[in-house]
């Protein structure tokens, strides 16, 4: 298989990758695929720049970017471009109930790849949900194995049943996805914890789940409640706190 061939496999299977083309010097041309993981495949022709580029071209595509990078060779300077080409996010939802529907519109409209998980046959249907990419019928801890739960990956829990938010947890909280919301009251997130504690999650873990989840807009709506949540997803994915614009400015 060619350097190109496994190109484009991880670009048909959404594997987050960056390519690195060497534009100058004796090597032109030459190519290097970096992942996520920073493992790498090619070479640019010098070991020390191969080994510079690589590192550098995972810090790009973690963040999405794409530049050309100068680098100081002993026959004088060398470029490379250092082309990111990172994954759709995905919104993982996990409960078809009422929110499910405008947060999988809303959610489509942002550019997620929308994931919908449902045991209960009534609800896993796909005519329901026409802006979700996926709807699967199955138990979560059936289901979720067999997804990728990445850096990508937004995970909303909205079931209010432990049948179907513990094997979820149980899922994703091993994971390193960058957001897990359960719906429910300060009531039920307590009792949630206490669960969990009792199963020897740590304070650590469960201090990445939100919950009451979204952000405190008011709405009491369905379509109120799924604007909270990736209100909240969209802060939380550009490090933000989801404040009013006017007190920062103000400040």
């Amino acid at each position: 298989m060619t350097l190109f061939d496994t190109f484009r496999r991880y670009l048909d299977e959404e594997i987050p990758v960056a390519l690195a083309t060497r534009l100058t010097g004796e090597h032109v041309g030459a190519k290097l695929l970096v992942r996520l993981d920073g493992s790498a495949e090619g070479d640019l022709g010098d070991a020390g720049l191969t080994e510079r580029v690589r590192i550098e071209a995972r810090d790009l595509l973690r963040a999405g970017t794409t530049e050309t990078r100068a680098y100081d060779m002993p026959g004088g300077l060398t470029e490379v471009f250092i082309e990111s080409f990172p994954v759709p996010p995905r919104l993982l939802i996990v409960g078809a109930t009422g929110a499910a529907g405008p947060l999988a519109t809303f959610g489509q409209a942002l550019g997620y790849r929308v994931i919908i998980v449902d045991a209960r046959a009534a609800f896993a249907d796909p005519a329901r949900y026409p802006d979700a990419d996926r709807v699967l019928k199955g138990w979560p801890q059936d289901v979720l194995p067999g997804l990728r739960l990445d850096e990508s990956t937004y995970v909303v829990l909205l079931s209010h049943d432990p049948k179907f938010d513990e094997p979820t947890l149980d899922e994703v909280l091993p994971s390193p996805v960058p957001y897990i919301g359960a719906i429910g009251s300060r009531k039920t997130q307590r009792e949630r914890f206490e669960r969990l504690r009792a199963k020897g999650y740590s304070e650590e873990q469960l201090s990445r789940i939100y919950g009451p989840v979204g952000l405190d807009l008011g709405g009491r709506s369905a379509e109120e409640t799924a604007l909270a949540i990736l209100a909240e997803i969209t802060a939380v994915r550009y490090g933000a706190e989801g404040g009013f614009m006017r007190r920062r400015l103000a400040g």
